[in-house]
């Protein structure tokens, strides 16, 4: 049985997650509180493998199928390597991106259906869900031109997907939400990156008594 709070963070592309993270690492640095970072797709040398194959901007012929079930493959293996054996420490874990990435990603914008995906992952997660997801809710326009502007994010295949796939993505995520809104809470993802580190750390605090 695990122990620990398993925390994912969850947004269309340039809505600041990452930057995110880091600033609250910085943080808990201050404050004291430990937690385990991680994401999607990597985390451990075999998902990180598998990252360069799903994001490799030559693989623009990519079946969306083929996708998703490399996600979902990174994502079982990400899972019993350092997930599951933080929790069962019970350590906090926080990770960029998760299941609700797949269903928002392949299961809407790729039309393959949030149902279907969501069966993929069911087997590959097996039980394992995030106690709490915080998702980064963000214009698609404003995601792209942060994109644009951040000479060093770094650039991959679904930055070459145009503006309508990132519209779906984003339509996407928001039958994700409704669907579970249980465990999800939505931010504003527009405002300044100050702003949203403050709302992120207060749901946090909220969430995990600190």
């Amino acid at each position: 049985m695990e122990n620990g709070k398993f925390i994912t963070f969850e947004g269309p592309e340039g809505a600041g997650k990452t930057t995110i993270i880091e600033l609250l690492k910085n943080h808990f640095q201050k404050t004291g509180f430990e937690a385990v970072f991680t994401r999607e797709p990597g985390g451990i040398h075999i998902a990180e493998k598998i990252r360069e194959v799903i994001l490799n901007k030559d693989h623009t012929n990519m079946d969306g199928r083929t996708e998703a079930l490399l996600y979902a493959a990174a994502r079982r293996q990400h899972l019993v390597e350092k997930v599951i054996p933080a929790l069962q420490e019970g350590k906090t874990v926080i990770c960029d991106r998760f299941i609700d990435s797949s269903l928002a990603y392949q299961g809407y914008a790729r039309g393959l259906g949030i149902d279907e995906v969501y069966s993929i992952n069911e087997f590959a997660i097996n039980g394992c869900f995030p106690d709490l997801t915080i998702y980064f809710n963000i214009e698609p326009e404003v995601g792209l031109k942060r994109i644009e502007a951040n000479s060093n994010r770094e650039k991959n295949r679904l930055d070459l997907e145009g503006l309508a796939f990132h519209r779906k993505v984003q339509e996407g995520y928001k039958e994700v939400v409704e669907k579970f809104q249980d465990r999800i809470i939505s931010i504003n993802a527009n405002n300044p990156k100050e702003d949203v580190l403050k709302d992120v750390i207060t749901v946090l605090e909220n969430h995990l008594n600190i």
